[in-house]
């Protein structure tokens, strides 16, 4: 059998937050976040929301893989990022090849405190 594809859209948008304007990419679905996570098979959802993306974080494989397995860690590459908006999440997206897509809300701190996963 053939893998199946799924294509999510997005749509990229104008916000206004914390008075500035953002570009960010909005998601056609909500999804699952869980809150704070220890790591990837921890996720478990607390809600479903909206998913606003703020920038993209591409990673190799073994990064990603260090990075799941302990989501609880502090990064400064998610300082400060992240928030609640409207009807969802502001979120970075972590991605690497042959490995489900992350969307990490850190709302502000250095690691993530909302996570939702695709794949």
């Amino acid at each position: 059998m053939k893998p199946i594809t799924i294509t999510i859209e997005s749509m990229p948008i104008t916000i206004k937050f914390d008075g500035r304007e953002l570009q960010v990419q909005k998601l056609s679905i909500p999804l699952p976040f869980g809150r704070k996570p220890t790591d990837i098979s921890d996720i478990a959802a607390c809600g479903v929301e909206a998913v606003y993306v703020t920038e993209i974080r591409e990673m190799d494989p073994e990064e990603f893989d260090g990075f799941k397995l302990n989501l609880g860690k502090s990064r400064d590459w998610l300082k400060g990022k992240g928030g609640e908006y409207w009807d969802g999440r502001l979120c970075v997206m972590v991605r690497a090849p042959g490995r489900p897509n992350l969307f990490i809300d850190p709302s502000g701190g250095d690691s993530p405190r909302y996570v939702a996963r695709l794949g």
